[in-house]
């Protein structure tokens, strides 16, 4: 990644330094900063976690998980993209694609063919911007209760060439939501 102007490169985060969730709520400056408590829900935490920094504080993130998908019968890895906020004072410097790059890089380092991730509708936009495409059906992820239907879009990204997101009907999850 390159590095931006005043801010640090966006590298993955020592769990023991980054802050958890009151950091992401600091960075977001709200109590919910995705902007999802209406959607409910159970959602999984990220196993690692990649920022961006200015001035020894963090002004962007994101993270990811290995998880588990089936579609059609066919059972494979994703890599969950998640937790993606950038300060509202940071916005339009190119941070998300940062943030989210730095994840996707760890997750093609690890063998991955493919990411998935949740997001609101107003959001959805951006990640197309950067290469997404949406899923046409609502994806079915695991929560206490059992399997039930993610209240997000969901859309996937091929992390090698020419992945082709497999064919078969809706996507099941077999994990929480990321």
């Amino acid at each position: 990644m390159t590095e931006l102007q005043g801010f640090t490169a966006a590298a993955e985060l020592a769990a023991a330094t980054w802050g958890g969730w009151p950091a992401l709520q600091e960075l977001g400056e709200a109590e919910d900063p995705f902007d999802v408590a209406s959607v409910g829900g159970v959602w999984r935490p990220k196993d690692r976690h990649f920022g961006v920094h200015r001035g020894g504080r963090l002004v962007a993130h994101s993270g990811f998980v290995v998880a588990p998908v089936e579609v059609g019968g066919r059972r494979f890895e994703v890599a969950g993209i998640g937790g993606v906020l950038v300060s509202p004072h940071w916005r339009g410097h190119g941070l998300a694609r940062a943030v989210v790059g730095a994840a996707l890089d760890a997750a093609r380092a690890d063998g991955l063919e493919y990411a998935m991730l949740f997001c609101l509708p107003d959001r959805a936009p951006l990640y197309a911007h950067l290469g997404w495409t949406a899923l046409p059906d609502p994806v079915t992820a695991d929560q206490p209760e059992g399997p039930a239907a993610v209240a997000l879009g969901a859309m996937w990204l091929g992390l090698v060439p020419g992945a082709r997101w497999p064919e078969g009907g809706p996507a099941r999850l077999h994990s929480l939501p990321f």
